[in-house]
Parts: C-alpha cells; sequence; structure tokens
C-alpha cells in the first residue's frame, strides 16, 4: 500500500506518523480489541458502583469505599491504556515494526488479584 500522508489531515496524521495504511482486517481487528478493553473497563467500573451501591450490609464502609475505589481507578486506567495501545498497535502495523507487549492483561491481572485479595483478608477476618 501506498503512504497515506496525502490522505490523511491534522490530528490523525500527527497521530498515525505515518507509514502505509494496514491491511483494514488488522486495523479493524485492533478497533475490535480495543473495543473489547472498554467493555472490560465498562465492567470493572459498574462492579464499583455496584459495591458502592449495594453492600452497604456486607462490608464496612471504608472497606466499602476502599474496593470501590479500586473497581473505579482500575477501569480508569484500563480504558486509558487501552487508548494508548490501539494507537500504538496501530502505528507499529503501519510503520512493519513488532507490535508492542500486551501491558493491559498483566495490569487486568494483578489489578483484579489486588481487589480478590482484599476481598478474601476481609472473608477471613470476618469468620472469626
Amino acid at each position: 500500500m501506498n503512504d497515506d500522508d496525502g490522505a490523511r489531515r491534522g490530528l490523525a496524521r500527527r497521530l498515525l506518523r505515518g507509514g502505509a495504511e494496514p491491511d483494514p482486517r488488522f486495523t479493524l481487528a485492533n478497533e475490535r480489541t480495543f473495543l473489547a478493553w472498554i467493555r472490560t473497563s465498562l465492567a470493572l467500573m459498574a462492579g464499583g458502583i455496584a459495591v458502592e451501591a449495594f453492600t452497604t450490609a456486607i462490608f464496612e464502609p471504608q472497606l466499602r469505599t476502599a474496593l470501590a475505589v479500586l473497581l473505579l481507578l482500575h477501569a480508569m486506567i484500563i480504558s486509558s491504556v487501552a487508548c494508548f495501545r490501539w494507537l500504538n498497535v496501530e502505528r507499529a502495523m503501519r510503520h512493519g515494526t513488532p507490535l508492542p507487549l500486551p501491558f493491559l492483561a498483566p495490569l487486568l491481572a494483578l489489578g483484579g488479584s489486588v481487589v480478590a485479595a482484599v476481598v478474601v483478608v476481609f472473608v477471613l477476618m470476618r469468620g472469626t
């Protein structure tokens, strides 16, 4: 494919930094992956709101707030990083360079582990 600098203007041209237009299937697959991360972020956000709204009888106020904030911060980080991941993958495809390492998967796993650990500690302490 040809260099698309003439076809793209303004912000898109600056963000994508030139390169050859990739196969549309790869660009669309990259977009679907981005949207999957956004859905995951929305689910975490809904979980944070649900913890704050519906667990008043289960968790102490400080723990409930901490869990809700952890889930909401995790959602915010995932959605922000997803945007940069999409852009970096798009640039790599345009320039024929290796794709960036998937930072989001370990981030999601670690964040989920932290939230789960907080709940496990609470459950263990509540049982005693």
